[in-house]
């Protein structure tokens, strides 16, 4: 029963979005990573003279700084992306006044969010194109010392990412309201989750607090696979980690929810 209905999710979804396709969702996550690794690359070669700090290279396992930005800056907005659109995905039922309806419907949530998840991965991997081609615009090479690293850091950081919005989402419904909610976690994860610099520039309780957080050790894994010369047999602590973290996000956020779903159905009948 959960294949057909993930699959009948992210086949409405499709249908509704190649209808009216939300481009300022699109162009308000790209245009900020290639803004940051733009202003990445002009710092680096105008004040920086082409070189990094000692505690750069020893925070970050690397001196190639531009392709340490340009991984995690597209890694935190394909963050930011995958937010935006599984997050959110219950609270836009609750605007067009469809949830009601679904909460009734013989389909479970898990499903239902897994299928929406499934179409804007889909969606946000097209529109990600754009910011490989400013990549490759500024002549940016990343190395990739562990294909299968990189790839396994892809899917942790998606499954991440999917255990965060289930609870987020519950949050968003019960609460009515999304922004400050989502620009809350945004914010949270930028300065913690070690996206665009090393966390060894975080006071130590920070450092600690960083472990907390779902995407920490998924994009670990991704600059361990790229710049950080690790080969798979050194990413797997971290990949056991982000798997650990995912689930307990992943469980709390599928006990919340029907908690959420219920304060929810109070504020509107």
């Amino acid at each position: 029963m959960s294949v057909p209905i993930a699959w009948a999710t992210a086949w409405r979804t499709w249908q509704m979005t190649r209808r009216a396709y939300p481009w300022s969702y699109a162009v308000g996550t790209v245009l900020p990573a290639a803004l940051a690794i733009s202003l990445a690359h002009l710092g680096y070669h105008a004040v920086g003279d082409g070189a990094v700090a000692a505690d750069f290279t020893a925070g970050a396992g690397t001196t190639a700084y531009l392709a340490y930005i340009a991984v995690g800056a597209t890694a935190f907005q394909f963050t930011v992306r995958l937010i935006l659109w599984s997050a959110k995905a219950l609270i836009t039922e609750q605007r067009e006044g469809t949830l009601g309806a679904l909460l009734v419907a013989p389909a479970g949530r898990f499903p239902y969010l897994l299928g929406f998840t499934g179409f804007a991965v889909t969606s946000s991997l097209v529109e990600f194109l754009a910011l490989g081609a400013v990549i490759a615009a500024f002549g940016i090479a990343i190395p990739v010392s562990s294909p299968l690293g990189l790839l396994l850091g892809v899917l942790a950081l998606l499954g991440t990412v999917f255990a965060l919005s289930v609870g987020l989402g519950g949050l968003m419904i019960a609460a009515g309201e999304a922004h400050i909610s989502q620009n809350t976690v945004f914010i949270v994860l930028g300065l913690l989750g070690g996206y665009t610099f090393p966390r060894s520039y975080l006071p130590e309780w920070a450092q600690w607090l960083a472990e907390l957080m779902p995407t920490t050790a998924a994009v670990d894994v991704l600059h361990g696979a790229t710049t950080g010369g690790q080969g798979l047999a050194e990413l797997l602590p971290r990949l056991g980690v982000s798997a650990l973290v995912a689930a307990g996000y992943l469980l709390l956020g599928l006990t919340y929810l029907p908690r959420a779903e219920a304060r929810a159905v109070e504020r509107t009948y």
